[in-house]
């Protein structure tokens, strides 16, 4: 007996999305989007991350995986690695991991904050260029306002300089380099369908 391809064909694929780069397929303005990176059709980012922002964005045509990585329901965390103008006290980095208020009147849930070495990134092709110390922090949330971690690190008195996600759940970019992507492994596929309880 011969099997019919199926005509719809479900793909999951991780991508490092360079600075400056609009997460989106199309741009009025011209401005580099994922199609000059990514040529498969019918794939939605899970997700976004701001045109200023880098690092590891999730696309995929299984509605269902895309409706439960970005609703906050299903509690998925995402990872940031976050250069912040400043040095953090303990208080600032409490007050992260408690919540803050932000856009006037949402409070963020309880998250992970901390300190961290700075991590080995690909430079930025801006350049970060801060006007004193900086720090590096690692924040792991389970919720996703837009612009959301800038606006947890301002409310703090500690500016965002650089943002880089470097998981969602059990997906990492692993050796991926700014403007690669790559297909999920079946093991990374299995973690994530179990922790969105698929």
């Amino acid at each position: 007996m011969i099997t019919k391809p199926s005509r719809f064909t479900t793909k999951y694929i991780k991508f490092n999305k360079p600075y400056g780069v609009l997460c989106a397929f199309t741009d009025p303005s011209g401005r580099p989007t994922l199609s000059d990176y990514i040529d498969i059709p019918e794939v939605y980012a899970a997700g976004r991350l701001d045109l200023d922002s880098e690092g590891l964005v999730f696309l995929t045509n299984d509605g269902t995986v895309n409706h439960r990585i970005t609703s906050p329901k299903y509690h998925l965390s995402k990872t940031y690695f976050v250069q912040v103008e400043g040095t953090p006290d303990n208080e600032a980095i409490n007050q992260l991991k408690r919540g803050v208020l932000i856009k006037g009147n949402y409070q963020t849930k309880r998250c992970e904050a901390m300190i961290i070495p700075e991590p080995d990134l690909s430079e930025r092709s801006k350049p970060v260029t801060p006007h004193g110390q900086t720090t590096w922090l690692r924040i792991v949330i389970r919720e996703g306002k837009k612009r959301q971690i800038r606006q947890m690190t301002a409310a703090v008195g500690l500016p965002t300089l650089r943002l880089f996600r470097a998981a969602i759940g059990p997906i990492h970019l692993g050796n991926l380099q700014p403007g690669e992507w790559a297909y999920l492994e079946n093991n990374e596929l299995d973690f994530l369908k179990k922790e969105l309880g698929l």
